[in-house]
């Protein structure tokens, strides 16, 4: 996907057409998004005591399963590089009861900004990084001991040559099947997991210090091949030259700046949801832990505190049994923007199956590809794929363009299943291989409703 940097690049416009090369319709949504989008760039040029007073226009997307909404935002996120995460807001809980509190998500959205800013800075330190691998590998194959620091010149000029000729031979990859000990940084990531969702970030716990407690900084010995060991020691180089400080001012920038987070099934914690009858865990106290979080206010986290005033939230959600009017009323004026999506007619499975850069049609083409196989659809029998999924969303429970997964796997079950063994290497899907594969679980509803 083609990244928009500069002012001159994030053109509303400019946006759409970035978005319409992986999503079918919902103009309006784009619409929405890409205006969100350029005020952001608008902003970043003003004064800095008016940028601070400027707020982003966080938008609540309504409609169906299936139909963009995450994928608006996730496209949107990867346009300018910004971090991004998407959360279900059905995992939070009010503050006083077990589960998360919502704070974690601008926590998680820090964690993604740092991996973005190494990523950047990964680059950068690249050279210097594999220089240093080599010399490790090199000290692994010919090791120093205290014998050889007492030898006479003779002999140190001698295991001179010789690493240099090890150097050579590494070079040319001539040693990369030999087996090496080396030492590696001990990994108890998992130890640590099991606290990081406890919100101790809040408390002002750093958790790799935590983790280091649990002898998180040790080292331990492993035997691998020198082509594993480049790998291996190359990323635990990159890791001494990136300075974290550096990282963790960008992080926390970028997040302040250009973070974006997509809550979904943020009707679920209307106080009219489903679920009415049975015991709630206070939707209505989640929307209020969430209203400072998108009103404004500083969240702590391993890396220092966090201002969330400029980040931007979508929300999304069905809505098909409650209404945006159920949210308590402070949310909904944080969320000024509404924007419906609507349901997906034929014609739009059509083009989703066949015009996206990541079409469906040509992702199975591509994937059985890889086994000699070369798949053709006619135009009748995409336009009939796309009839049954209409035919099938209507009559039973909407689920939007998800609904051609299924039926794209049930037509070719057969195919992938026996694609290893098949002597015909070309294979074409008309009209008639989508009926005989189809019409009977069309045709019996209670079959189509555990099937399709």
């Amino acid at each position: 996907m083609e990244y928009l940097k500069d002012k001159d690049e994030l053109t509303p416009r400019k946006i759409v057409e970035e978005l319409d090369k992986y999503i079918i319709g919902q103009k309006e949504a784009k619409k929405a998004v890409a205006i969100a989008l350029r005020n952001r760039a608008r902003r970043k040029l003003l004064p800095e005591e008016l940028r601070e007073e400027i707020y982003p226009k966080n938008i609540i997307m309504i409609g169906p399963t299936g139909v963009g909404k995450t994928e608006i935002a996730r496209r949107l996120a990867k346009l300018c590089k910004a971090p991004f995460i998407k959360v279900e807001a059905t995992k939070y809980t009010e503050i006083g009861y077990v589960g998360r509190d919502v704070e974690s998500m601008i926590r998680d959205l820090v964690n993604v900004a740092v991996n973005i800013v190494k990523a950047e800075l990964r680059e950068s330190v690249m050279e210097e990084a594999e220089k240093r691998t080599k010399e490790a590998i090199l000290n692994y194959l010919i090791p120093e001991t205290k014998y050889n620091k007492k030898n006479s010149d003779l002999e140190i000029d001698q295991r001179s040559h010789t690493r240099e000729k090890f150097k050579t031979l590494l070079e040319r990859g001539e040693l990369d099947d030999r087996i090496i000990e080396i030492s590696v940084t001990a990994n108890t990531s998992p130890i640590v997991e099991i606290f990081s969702g406890a919100g101790l970030d809040g408390m002002g716990i750093n958790m790799s210090d935590l983790g280091s407690i649990f002898g998180g900084g040790k080292t331990k010995r492993r035997r691998v091949t020198v082509n594993q060991a480049k790998k291996i020691l190359l990323d635990q180089e990159i890791e001494k030259l990136i300075d974290m400080d550096k990282v963790t001012e960008k992080a926390i920038e970028k997040v302040e700046n250009d973070g974006i987070i997509f809550i979904d099934e943020i009707d679920k914690i209307t106080g009219k949801s489903r679920n009415t009858s049975g015991p709630d865990v206070s939707r209505e106290g989640v929307q209020r832990d969430l209203l400072p979080i998108v009103e404004g206010s500083q969240v702590n986290t391993k890396y220092g505190p966090v201002k969330t005033d400029h980040i931007l939230f979508i929300a999304a959600g069905a809505f098909h049994i409650s209404k945006p009017s159920d949210l308590i009323p402070e949310l909904q004026g944080r969320f000024p923007i509404r924007v419906e999506l609507k349901s997906l007619s034929k014609e739009d499975f059509i083009e989703i199956l066949t015009k996206p850069k990541n079409a469906l049609i040509l992702q199975y083409k591509e994937l059985l590809k890889t086994e000699g196989i070369n798949l053709t659809f006619t135009e009748d029998a995409i336009d009939l794929i796309a009839e049954y999924a209409y035919t099938v969303n209507n009559e039973m429970e909407n689920i939007g363009a998800r609904r051609l997964h299924t039926i794209m796997e049930k037509i070719l079950e057969d195919i992938s299943f026996n694609a290893p063994d098949l002597e015909e290497k070309t294979i074409t899907i008309d009209k008639d291989f989508v009926n005989n594969a189809l019409k009977n679980i069309i045709e019996n509803k209670d079959l189509s409703r555990y099937i399709l």
